[in-house]
């Protein structure tokens, strides 16, 4: 078996050790993280252009290293290869190893932001795509030098309104941390938000599975080629359409 993984840079550690141990080949690329900012479309089209420039009769399965994401999988194509995707809802579910486990976490404790090393490590701001443009992250003082007071501050309030839906910052720790820097970072993060702070340890068999080939239905959506990835939104996320 040889496979092509294409994946969110947010998992970059996590999925370099796991296809390291895999048991076959697997060939993988590497997409900005800033994707999730431009929107569900254009995240689709270049997620979509990877899989397309991926060469016919190489590979026995292109694997999809996102979760929906906003819907950024919504309409994904086989075309000569077919797709394999986690049946996650975004990549924390991924790194705790379960959706069951992630909403289990969730409900007990909710108004939790999450933060590891790979959203640390591969711009915390985001500034690779549309970021740039829009100035999101950056501090009232930057944003009020570029433009103007009145127009700064509705900007830094009005981009980060969603403070006010968070108390907690957990950090999840796989185990491939090179050192204390990324957890010592989220813990900054959260006294200045003024949020509660803890640690949660992950868990990558989802992520080994996938790479070893192990799609159970319950854990993994399959598109064969000529079907597409369709958002279902229930517990299975995804439902697979011509």
């Amino acid at each position: 078996m040889r496979l092509k993984l294409i994946s969110c840079e947010v998992l970059f550690r996590e999925m370099c050790d796991v296809c390291a141990h895999a048991p076959h080949p697997v060939d993988v690329e590497f997409l900005p993280k800033g994707l999730h900012d431009v929107g569900s479309r254009p995240m689709a089209a270049r997620i979509q252009e990877a899989v397309d420039r991926t060469p016919r009769g190489v590979y026995d399965a292109i694997l999809l290293g996102y979760g929906l994401c906003g819907n950024g999988l919504d309409g994904l194509t086989a075309r000569h290869t077919r797709l394999v995707a986690p049946r996650a809802h975004d990549c924390i579910a991924l790194l705790l190893g379960s959706r069951q486990r992630y909403q289990a976490f969730f409900e007990a404790n909710p108004g939790t932001y999450y933060r590891s090393t790979g959203w640390l490590e591969r711009g915390k701001d985001v500034q690779q795509l549309s970021h740039d443009a829009i100035g999101v992250d950056q501090s009232l003082a930057e944003l009020t030098r570029k433009y103007g007071e009145d127009n700064g501050r509705y900007l830094y309030d009005a981009l980060t309104r969603y403070c006010a839906n968070y108390s907690q910052l957990v950090f999840i720790e796989t185990g491939l941390e090179p050192d204390a820097k990324f957890l010592d970072e989220a813990a900054a993060e959260a006294a200045e938000k003024g949020w509660r702070f803890d640690r949660l340890p992950g868990d990558l068999e989802w992520l080994r599975r996938m790479v070893e080939g192990v799609w159970a239905e319950s854990e993994f959506v399959i598109a064969m080629p000529g079907q597409r990835l369709v958002a279902s939104y229930d517990t299975a996320v995804y439902e697979v359409k011509p």
